[in-house]
């Protein structure tokens, strides 16, 4: 059996920690139709963001990841303007994620609940590494 891995990250071989924030609550003015650009109130959205990082053994308070920040970005959103694209949402994430120096990847996902009556949510899901440094 061939293991293909380009980076040798997330992988049975390596210990690593998952730091995970579900299913987070919140609004915003986000959408290209019609009804979500003039529309009265704003979508209601549920967000998950995950975490990784390299795990050395024993975990110590150095090695803390606060994730404080992310959360305080996301419940900022029903205040923020009108915003076009899911996709918008979700890379601004990935910069807040990045922005916690052990952070090596990302996964966060953005889905707007409320949209069609027959769908339980429709959305975006974005997986980011860290770019490697220059």
């Amino acid at each position: 059996m061939t293991r293909i891995s380009t980076s040798g990250l997330w992988d049975a071989e390596n210990d690593y920690v998952r730091i995970l924030l579900d299913g987070i609550r919140t609004e915003a003015r986000v959408g290209l139709h019609p009804w979500e650009r003039f529309g009265d109130k704003p979508n209601p959205l549920l967000v998950t963001i995950e975490l990784f990082a390299h795990a050395p053994r024993p975990e110590t308070q150095a090695e803390f990841m606060d994730y404080d920040p992310l959360r305080a970005a996301v419940k900022d959103w029903p205040n923020r303007p009108h915003t076009e694209l899911l996709e918008t949402l979700a890379e601004e994430l990935v910069g807040h994620c990045f922005a916690l120096p052990r952070v090596e990847a990302c996964r966060v996902s953005v889905l707007k609940t409320g949209i069609f009556n027959e769908i339980n949510a429709v959305g975006v899901e974005l997986y980011r590494r860290r770019p490697a440094a220059r």
